[in-house]
């Protein structure tokens, strides 16, 4: 989808298949995460959804977490998109929507991902989503904010959430 222009433009699906047309979260602010239930960096998901949670609880439904589920670093999240979502529920509490498996990186890369790595390259210009749990910050407009390896943890982006929430 070339002709994307922002965030809106895309319809992504959910775990049994059908269109999540991105243009439902127009005017909110979204935290896009590329997840795995068997990685290091898998405890993540308890300060996600923290940090979901007290955001929600302040603001209400302006702030959305999106977690794509990906399997391309390390065969780290093979399970099927029930599988996944009940690993995320059981273990994590996560409330925020998981979608379906993805590939973030490659010729069968889905085409959000395609256009957030257009849109905000990582470290030195690259194009490519580098682990699990990079993170990109939305704002109102639809438009690519931020973006943060892995290593960041959830905790430390509340500061930048709450400053697009407050624009």
């Amino acid at each position: 989808m070339s002709s994307a222009t922002t965030f809106y433009d895309f319809k992504p699906l959910d775990k049994a298949g059908k269109e999540v047309p991105l243009s439902t979260y127009a005017g909110k602010v979204v935290l896009v995460v590329n997840t795995a239930s068997k990685c290091g960096f898998t405890p993540q998901f308890a300060g996600l959804e923290k940090l979901y949670k007290d955001i929600t609880e302040k603001h209400g439904d302006k702030f959305v977490i999106l977690g794509f589920p990906c399997n391309q670093f390390g065969g780290q999240d093979p399970g099927t998109d029930e599988e996944i979502q009940s690993f995320c529920q059981l273990n994590y509490g996560v409330s925020f929507p998981m979608l379906r498996k993805i590939d973030v990186n490659g010729d069968n890369a889905d085409p959000v991902y395609t256009w957030l790595k257009e849109e905000k390259p990582g470290l030195l210009g690259l194009k490519r989503i580098k682990w699990n749990f990079e993170k990109f910050l939305i704002g109102k407009d639809g438009k690519v904010k931020e973006r943060w390896a892995s290593t960041t943890k959830p905790e430390s982006l509340e500061k930048a959430i709450l400053e697009e929430l407050a624009k």
